[in-house]
């Protein structure tokens, strides 16, 4: 992993101003003479910059993203806790982390921050723009801010604006962690109780009612407590908390329920026909977070746009999941 620092105050969408900025990112490949051989791949909620972890299958020598071929690169978003700037961060002005202090961000500003390590980079143009989940989010997003700056949109399980059903999920997430009796404190463990709430409430919309019948049903008839589901969403709900900041995650959702590419523009519909890039959408059967429609509605209206629709009982989570069937259609797409 290496960190930009970029050199002058980054002003936000909502009018306040970061006075320092950092970039934690990862990078595979090298970057051909005319620095335009680039995919970058935007991550999701709770990920980090090594995609290459997180998406095996995809990112290597060879695959779909091929190291060989591409300068292959990923960026930790802005509020997180994986080494971009967040509430963990110091505040130069108060000298002490910002926690509950950090400011209101957006997608866009997470996208400006992204456009900034491209121009440190000397990245000319970007040839892929990948995004699943909120990374779809930042894709749809950069693609409309800088329309000459991205040749092609790969977008997966996404959508052009925040769902009230996503909204809604958010806020009950987010009540979880502030009534957590520890939110109040200026630790960097605060709301880890209600962060682990919050994380259960999320694997339930990100894996589909097959995928929990199939694994997680109980095959004693005469159990009466303690059962796997119940000990599946409790174990995961733990593991999120031991690697995630309840800051970040509380500031994150916030910046999803804001996400709207119609926001400033006639509305979503000609935003999303204002897309010039050649885009890949994929979407999952079994999603009940971000369902079939939304990306139906995204290849309704961008205009150079192919829609496919995977099968998986993993629902959301399929776009981290089913790696073989998207290398199958991605590889297929950009030949």
């Amino acid at each position: 992993m290496q960190v930009y620092k970029h050199s002058t105050s980054f002003p936000l969408e909502s009018g306040a101003t970061l006075q320092e900025l950092e970039i934690a990112y990862d990078s595979w490949g090298e970057l051909n003479e005319n620095r335009d051989n680039v995919i970058w791949i935007c991550h999701a909620l709770t990920a980090n910059s090594n995609a290459k972890e997180w998406w095996p299958g995809l990112v290597g020598e060879g695959l779909a993203f091929d190291t060989e071929k591409y300068f292959v690169i990923c960026a930790n978003i802005l509020g997180s806790c994986y080494g971009t700037t967040g509430p963990a961060s110091t505040d130069p002005i108060k000298q002490k982390p910002y926690y509950h202090h950090f400011p209101f961000i957006t997608i866009r500003d997470m996208v400006n921050a992204h456009q900034l390590l491209c121009e440190h980079l000397g990245i000319k143009k970007i040839q892929l723009l990948a995004g699943g989940s909120m990374g779809g989010y930042q894709a749809l997003e950069w693609s409309l801010v800088h329309p000459n700056f991205i040749s092609q949109l790969f977008l997966l399980a996404t959508s052009p604006k925040e769902s009230a059903w996503g909204i809604g999920i958010h806020t009950a997430q987010r009540k979880a962690i502030e009534l957590d009796p520890s939110w109040k404190d200026e630790t960097s463990f605060a709301g880890a109780e209600g962060l682990k709430v919050a994380r259960a409430i999320g694997m339930i919309t990100y894996r589909s009612y097959e995928s929990f019948v199939s694994m997680q049903t109980d095959d004693d008839n005469n159990k009466l407590d303690d059962f796997k589901a119940s000990s599946y969403i409790q174990y995961q709900g733990a593991k999120l908390a031991n690697r995630f900041s309840s800051y970040s995650y509380w500031t994150l959702t916030k910046a999803m329920d804001s996400h709207n590419i119609g926001r400033g523009r006639e509305n979503v519909a000609a935003a999303l026909k204002s897309i010039q890039a050649r885009t890949l959408i994929i979407g999952i059967q079994s999603d009940i977070l971000c369902p079939l429609q939304e990306q139906k509605l995204l290849a309704e209206h961008i205009l150079h746009a192919t829609f496919v629709a995977i099968e998986s009982i993993y629902g959301h989570d399929g776009f981290l999941v089913e790696t073989q069937a998207i290398s199958h259609h991605l590889s297929a797409w950009l030949k």
